[in-house]
């Protein structure tokens, strides 16, 4: 199929001012698409290019028009005021909405073009008209999607879950107990109950965006970092908490910091808030307060380079195997065309 793709962010490693947590799957997802024999085009601007200078123009396809496709795949944007709801060309105004809205206009409401609108940040409203179009699906990347939506994980590369060896992550030297990498967005409750009690107590660090801090004075907020260094940050530290917004608890979405994490070897504590944690991670990494934070870090510092620690992040690698590429991809295969799609000889058993 030609697949049309919208989406707002990078492919490679961007800018460090950016909220773009989609530069962990997003290349890898497109180029599990076009290895399935799809051809993709990429229908916003080509942000790599134009603002962080990276040529990715001899791999992959941008238009900035409106070109013939089978199908369109939108990881959906909302009005963010004061950037996207201003005139264009006006100062701060970026156009992923206009544009966006343009994409619908042309292809969903005009010629009925089937329409996956990848709600990757739960921001469409229970009640948009989008939702009762019957050739348009709403997914969502949580375990438990909103009624009518169907679930579409962040997909990690198999071969990167193949390769990941336990005991080699394990025998990295981690001198940071405790680390937190990603953005404020509606997070506060989250912190205020897991993170900053167990941070008073241990050494950690927490890097990204953090605006409104002055409630936790003796908390270590070291600002945004380049997406390169996130890897590298989580292989120097022993655990991270996986604090989530409300409605991401409520359906059980994980965000892309749950493989970053396990696949760099720091233990992912999930707070028992977020549903269905204990199917993705070892039932002792599933906290309950920020006293349990500190008891479960201390412990697990105690172990680190040993066999039991090594065993941990097997068991966490074991967890990923949901987000793996085929499965999403088979997932994309059959909404897009409204078939079943059978396993393949080369998925094996990852259906």
């Amino acid at each position: 199929m030609r697949i049309g793709y919208s989406f707002w962010g990078f492919l490679g490693s961007g800018i460090t001012d950016t909220p773009d947590g989609g530069r962990s799957h997003r290349r890898i997802l497109l180029d599990g698409l076009t290895a399935r024999g799809h051809d993709v085009i990429l229908l916003q601007t080509d942000r790599d290019l134009a603002e962080a200078g990276t040529d990715l123009t001899a791999h992959y396809e941008w238009d900035g028009g409106l070109p013939e496709i089978d199908a369109l795949l939108l990881e959906w944007r909302w009005p963010i005021p004061g950037r996207n709801t201003t005139p264009c060309g006006s100062e701060g105004h970026t156009c992923d909405l206009h544009r966006q809205q343009e994409l619908l206009d042309h292809y969903t409401h005009h010629y009925g073009i089937r329409t996956l609108l990848w709600d990757k940040d739960q921001q469409l409203p229970a009640d948009d008209p989008l939702r009762a179009i019957g050739h348009v699906q709403v997914c969502e990347p949580a375990l438990h999607p909103s009624p009518g939506a169907e679930s579409l994980l962040f997909p990690v590369d198999d071969d990167a879950l193949d390769r990941a060896h336990p005991a080699a992550l394990a025998a990295h030297g981690r001198v940071l107990p405790l680390v937190y990498i990603g953005n404020q967005y509606d997070r506060d409750a989250a912190f205020d109950r897991y993170f900053a009690p167990a941070a008073n107590r241990l050494a950690h660090r927490v890097a990204g965006k953090w605006t409104d801090t002055a409630r936790w004075p003796d908390v270590n907020f070291t600002g945004r970092i380049p997406f390169d260094e996130v890897a590298r940050l989580y292989e120097a530290s022993v655990t991270t908490v996986l604090l989530a917004p409300e409605r991401y608890e409520r359906s059980g979405q994980f965000t892309q910091r749950i493989f970053e994490s396990v696949l760099a070897g720091c233990l992912p504590l999930v707070p028992a808030t977020l549903r269905g944690a204990d199917t993705v991670v070892p039932r002792e990494l599933v906290v309950t307060s920020g006293h349990d934070v500190l008891a479960t870090v201390t412990a697990l510092a105690r172990i680190t380079g040993s066999q039991a620690h090594a065993d941990l992040i097997a068991r966490c690698i074991d967890g990923l195997d949901r987000f793996r590429l085929t499965r999403k991809l088979r997932t994309l295969d059959r909404l897009l065309t409204g078939m079943p799609v059978p396993v393949t000889p080369t998925e094996g058993n990852h259906p």
